[in-house]
């Protein structure tokens, strides 16, 4: 009883991280796009982009250790 709970939280949790990749990577890719069209871009932009960037890959190692697939 207690393990097919413990396996529909991990893939509830696991589709849950999908999503906020997709998010993130979209946030991410915006960011890039401002400061690559930015002639100077201010440091506090820069911050950002480099936080956004920081929050996908760990996420992205995240799933890379659950091996999960986002095809």
């Amino acid at each position: 009883m207690f393990f097919k709970r413990r396996g529909y939280l991990r893939k509830e949790a696991d589709e849950r991280l999908i999503q906020t990749l997709y998010e993130l990577k979209e946030v991410w890719n915006k960011q890039k796009e401002i400061v690559e069209r930015s002639v100077e871009p201010s440091g506090a932009v820069l911050a950002k982009l480099k936080v956004d960037e920081a929050k996908y890959f760990f996420l992205l190692k995240e799933a890379k250790r659950r091996k999960i697939r986002m095809g």
